[in-house]
């Protein structure tokens, strides 16, 4: 059958104008042109030992979107999250990164730890799409070993070296101590930071350290090293570490009738904490953290309100920090009016006093974000604000 040359013209053209919708910008892997939505990446640890953090951030950053999709979307367009576990490893970690950018995302939303942030940070470089870490604290998530900014690895919280000081700092002028031990995990790099700069701090403000020493990951049985410490004495214990190893640690030190304050820092937030440790035991302890529930901000506030209404339990720092990585990410494709991720990395970038639930913020040039921290005390079991501590 003889085809018309002008037939011929239209299938060609219909052919070229396929390939450019294609082939069109570069957002999403190269989907942009034909999506209707905006995939986001969740890379969290939904199971292995620090699921209760992945599993509260996944949530925090699924309220998020569920509400900017009820305001209409961004763009003209809907938000979708896909969302993987990395099971709390960081090898799990990177091949769910390496999985989610063939799916077309804009940006990964995590891990949650900065050693997982850290196995998959090779696959977000390489493919040139941005990463926000909600929690991952470590100095060394955002930068490589010369000191150089990592172009596309942002975070939400506050960096180590502000955790550790800000201990020491109300330990010494708040709590009155003037001899502390430090008891840290030796098995990972975020516990041997804060660990550092709070003895560091400590010291420059005329503070001793009687006693450092260490656990590794999985150890469940303080008791000979609490004893140590118990002879010498000092009225702050400082155990920066997660919760699996921290809860049980102050059971046993209040069993051996240490009752001096021990404080720690963000990996203690954990519901786990009250069921292992005790109300009672957990009186006379503090951490720092990104943000409170009592917070009378009324942002904060709505936040709280709204993630009780849908999860029926309060939102957890890991919830909030996630929920402002997604907010974040936002306020960035907003200003860039795309979704192409190297427009979304620029303006990340650029980001400067963006209210968040977990407070005001500005990245800096190491894309860390500047803002305060709050110290958590806990009562009877219950977590209370003690303090707000603004960057200096």
């Amino acid at each position: 059958m003889r085809v018309s040359r002008k037939v011929v013209w239209l299938v060609l053209l219909l052919f070229a104008f396929g390939m450019v919708a294609g082939c069109g910008g570069k957002a999403g892997g190269g989907k942009e042109a034909a999506a209707e939505e905006i995939l986001i990446g969740i890379n969290a640890e939904l199971s292995g030992a620090v699921a209760s953090y992945g599993s509260n951030a996944r949530d925090g950053a699924l309220l998020a979107i569920e509400q900017i999709n009820e305001q209409g979307g961004i763009l003209g367009k809907k938000l979708k999250a896909i969302e993987r576990d990395n099971k709390s490893s960081a090898d799990e970690a990177m091949s769910v990164s390496a999985d989610l950018v063939t799916k077309g995302i804009v940006a990964q939303i995590g891990p949650l730890t900065s050693g997982n942030v850290q196995g998959c940070t090779p696959v977000m470089m390489d493919n040139k799409i941005p990463l926000i870490a909600p929690a991952a604290t470590a100095v060394s998530v955002t930068v490589n070993e010369k000191g150089e900014t990592l172009d596309y690895i942002f975070r939400v919280c506050f960096i180590d070296p502000f955790q550790g000081t800000l201990m020491a700092q109300f330990a010494y002028d708040n709590l009155g101590a003037r001899k502390a031990a430090i008891l840290k995990d030796a098995s990972n790099d975020y516990s041997k930071g804060l660990a550092d700069y709070f003895k560091k701090t400590f010291i420059e403000k005329g503070g001793q350290i009687v006693a450092e020493e260490g656990f590794i990951k999985g150890d469940r049985d303080f008791r000979a090293t609490l004893t140590k410490i118990r002879s010498l004495n000092p009225d702050f214990i400082y155990v920066p570490g997660y919760y699996e190893e921290v809860a049980p640690l102050i059971k046993q030190a209040r069993e051996l009738g240490i009752n001096v304050a021990i404080g720690g820092g963000d990996g203690w937030d954990s519901p786990d904490m009250v069921e292992v440790a005790g109300k009672a035991n957990l009186n006379n302890t503090y951490f720092t953290n990104h943000y409170s529930v009592e917070d009378p901000n009324p942002k904060v506030q709505e936040f709280v309100k709204a993630y009780r209404a849908k999860y029926n339990k309060d939102p957890d720092a890991f919830a909030a920090l996630a929920y402002d990585a997604v907010q974040l990410l936002v306020q960035a494709i907003k200003d860039a009016n795309s979704t192409n991720p190297e427009d979304i990395k620029n303006a990340l970038a650029n980001i400067k006093d963006f209210e968040g639930v977990t407070g005001k913020m500005t990245i800096d040039e190491q894309h860390n974000p500047v803002k305060a921290g709050v110290i958590i005390e806990f009562k009877d079991g219950k977590q209370v604000m003690n303090t707000r501590i603004e960057p200096k």
